[in-house]
């Protein structure tokens, strides 16, 4: 295996915040969680809809779609919480959802040649509503149940009204996608 040049470079805080850390390693130039912090995202789909959320984002400076999702362990003593525990808190704070079974699918990187961040990605089943959802204190959070069928006709009206749409929900649309396609009977 070959490996590029900088990869044995020792790796350098340029600057370091309370959750962003800012490191170089040759000429390379990336971000990472500070204190190692992860995320979990989940996608929960239940009885043929998925549940989004809708939130600003400062780095956009507009709001987004995305799947729900939060940092694991990030909270005073919970430095050893499992991203399946978190799933569960996320979840029903960001949407008001609880789930009967949430699965980890594995560890991803989303923009690996500029972040070191990864996130477990998890599958949340049998839905139950609990509460209205909308986040924390701070957070403004917009709940959306969306049909699966519909997915790619929510998210194009809500690119025409200005809002970004995350990575991660590409897989819902590649997912409808393959279903018109028939790519998925054989």
């Amino acid at each position: 295996m070959s490996y590029p040049p900088d990869h044995d470079a020792p790796e350098q805080i340029r600057w370091q915040g309370k959750y962003i850390t800012a490191k170089q390693r040759g000429r390379w130039e990336y971000a990472s969680r500070s204190r190692g912090i992860r995320a979990a995202a989940i996608i929960a789909i239940d009885d043929g809809h998925v549940i989004l959320v809708e939130q600003y984002r400062v780095p956009l400076g507009r709001r987004c779609i995305e799947i729900p999702a939060g940092l694991v362990g990030d909270d005073d003593g919970a430095a050893d919480e499992s991203a399946i525990t978190a799933a569960h808190r996320e979840l029903e704070e960001e949407t008001g959802y609880k789930a009967a079974k949430i699965t980890d699918l594995g560890e991803f990187f989303s923009s690996p040649g500029m972040v070191s961040e990864g996130f477990s990605l998890l599958r949340a089943e049998g839905l139950t509503k609990v509460g209205e959802g909308g986040g924390t204190d701070g957070e403004d959070i917009t709940v959306h149940r969306v049909p699966l069928a519909g997915i790619s006709e929510f998210v194009d009206a809500k690119r025409a009204e200005g809002v970004a749409v995350d990575v991660r929900i590409a897989m819902l649309l590649m997912t409808q996608k393959i279903g018109e396609n028939g790519w998925l009977d054989g």
